[in-house]
């Protein structure tokens, strides 16, 4: 922008400062040998510099800065760390996630190198014993609800129209060893389990729950809230007929695996109209009834389904969905199979191998703060039309986490034009012309 000074007359008597007028002090003027009152004129027209977030303000954007205030005192987040306020503790994990900072002193150290991008971003230096303490006693329902409103915006901005509602639930164990206070044996592994309920067609999970490795997994599935018109499909874990009556009453349909020793009777056959597909071939659709010779019951419509591979194996899927094919039945549970690949890419492109901290409080907030950064990597990727693959765009994330440019640009190089002769004053620079 440039800016044209007048000489015009004397400033206003009373020698204050009126708007459009600056003083130029004798410094300035050389050998006029008064202060003078100038006018200022400006010759073009909008704001004088154009701001960009770095790309990790651009990423915490989607984090409404007043209801997670409001997060913060309904849980009184701030109640032990006063000076290392929530924010800061949110910015600081999601930073270690975001560019793979597996320790207290590379986390500092990262994080405080770049000072100048602190005030854009709301917070201060970190100190890694103040980080430790946090970590410890900060209540983990402020992460937790965190991720539930960012689960919304993501379901928003990913959501495809007319995609039929799909429900995939899974738990992935995490080991922790002997490092934690709350790590619990369970013949496998000694940690804890990460619980998922996710959306194969938005690509985003809807609810996450952390719980210790000796708690079965159908206690959790009991406890989620079911949403009617919505298909689930889970494996053996979630064998649960009473859940499966609820599932049913709710208006929602499920698809599993039976166990080896569950018995049913056929009572009707089923035509099947298309057989084979991608890597399987359906072989056999009959509606059944539990035959059990104890006092299981089970007062709902089933439907069993048999599926080859081509690879070799039989798997039988039962079902209270009488509305789609058994083809289209064996292409939803095959579907289930993303979820195990949401669970790969969070453990090798995040970090929920190494943890910063050996308390349960730490364990459970660094598994949260990897959940929102998935999170902040979907809606970024939908909101900016990234087409790229999830890994590649943290990789790039990660390399230019501090860099100020649109996301929807990282992977492009910076704008070079060597034919075009740059000024040799700066645009935002005063030019002083005396009439």
């Amino acid at each position: 922008m440039v800016w044209t000074a007048l000489d015009g007359s004397r400033g206003p008597t009373n020698g204050r400062a009126v708007r459009g007028m600056i003083t130029v002090p004798r410094r300035m003027l050389g050998r006029i040998g008064a202060n003078r009152s100038s006018l200022v004129v400006e010759t073009q027209k909008g704001p004088s510099m154009q701001s960009v977030d770095s790309i990790f303000g651009s990423l915490l954007k989607p984090i409404d800065r007043r209801r997670f205030q409001a997060i913060m005192e309904d849980c009184d987040g701030d109640a032990y760390d006063k000076t290392f306020k929530s924010w800061d503790h949110l910015v600081a994990l999601d930073y270690a996630q975001l560019s793979r900072s597996d320790s207290l002193r590379g986390i500092e150290a990262g994080f405080n190198a770049n000072s100048h991008q602190h005030y854009h971003l709301g917070v201060g230096p970190i100190a890694r014993s103040t980080l430790a303490d946090a970590n410890a006693r900060r209540p983990v329902g402020i992460f937790a609800q965190t991720f539930t409103k960012l689960s919304e915006i993501a379901d928003r901005h990913t959501r495809r129209e007319g995609a039929e509602m799909v429900r995939l639930i899974d738990s992935s164990p995490v080991p922790l060893g002997k490092m934690c206070d709350c790590s619990k044996w369970n013949g496998r592994i000694r940690g804890i389990k990460m619980h998922v309920v996710y959306d194969p067609n938005a690509d985003c999970s809807h609810r996450v729950d952390i719980i210790p490795a000796t708690v079965n997994d159908i206690e959790i599935g009991r406890k989620l809230q079911i949403e009617a018109g919505a298909a689930y499909v889970f494996d053996k874990g979630y064998y649960h007929y009473g859940w499966w009556t609820k599932i049913h009453a709710a208006g929602a349909q499920f698809v599993t695996r039976p166990k080896q020793n569950s018995r049913f009777r056929v009572s009707k056959r089923r035509n099947v109209r298309k057989m084979i597909g991608d890597g399987f071939r359906v072989i056999d659709d009959a509606e059944v009834l539990l035959a059990s010779k104890g006092d299981s019951k089970l007062p709902i419509p089933l439907r069993r389904i048999r599926v080859r591979r081509d690879k070799g194996g039989l798997i039988t899927l039962i079902t209270n969905d009488f509305k789609r094919t058994a083809f289209e039945v064996a292409m939803l549970y095959k579907a289930r199979w993303q979820i195990e690949l949401l669970f790969r890419w969070i453990k090798q492109d995040l970090d929920i191998r190494k943890f910063i901290g050996n308390n349960e409080n730490a364990v459970r907030l660094q598994v949260l703060a990897a959940m929102i950064a998935y999170l902040l990597l979907r809606i970024a990727a939908r909101a900016n039309g990234i087409k790229m693959p999830a890994l590649r765009l943290a990789e790039l994330i990660r390399q230019r986490l501090f860099m100020r440019r649109p996301i929807a640009e990282i992977d492009k190089p910076p704008p070079v034009n060597p034919s075009k002769p740059r000024p040799k004053f700066s645009p935002d620079q005063l030019a002083f012309r005396y009439a």
